[in-house]
């Protein structure tokens, strides 16, 4: 028990103010209704005293292990982010059509460019996002979410 605040209130202050941390809440005083509502919002556990300091420590590992793996993959993801941004508009609108299986022929002729630009723009983009296949480039643009639209839709050149 927290004097003027309760630890879901606590966790919503945390989560406000941008905090990632691993929160996990330890009672004496268990209830479903708070504890489904703490683990919705992003607890990793929720402990009812009596525990042992194994079972704590188990609870802090596995919770630090969580987090440590969720960091990693956000320091992916912002990587393959920054790399996008690096892409010139032109280069950007080529990458897109190339992740949405357009061949070259194809996206020479959405944009108005002879199939040689676009040989080249792709050739830059394969460089500015450190691929080596177009797999390799799927597979980023499918992990930053530019292949979340399932309409299959073309962007807008």
């Amino acid at each position: 028990r927290i004097p003027g605040l309760s630890g879901p209130e606590l966790q919503e202050r945390l989560s406000e103010l941008g905090s990632t941390l691993p929160i996990i809440f330890l009672t004496g005083y268990p209830d479903i209704r708070t504890t489904v509502k703490t683990i919705r919002a992003g607890a990793e556990d929720f402990l009812t005293k009596p525990l042992s300091s194994d079972q704590l420590l188990r609870a802090v590992e596995r919770a630090i292990g969580r987090h440590e793996v969720a960091r990693s993959l956000k320091s992916k993801l912002d990587a393959v982010r920054s790399r996008i941004a690096t892409l010139t508009p032109r280069e950007r609108q080529v990458f897109e059509l190339v992740v949405r299986g357009n061949m070259n022929k194809q996206i020479a002729r959405a944009l108005g460019r002879t199939e040689r630009t676009i040989k080249a723009h792709r050739q830059k983009v394969m460089e500015k996002m450190q691929v080596r296949s177009v797999a390799e480039l799927v597979s980023l643009a499918e992990r930053v979410g530019l292949l979340g639209d399932a309409s299959g839709s073309q962007p807008t050149v």
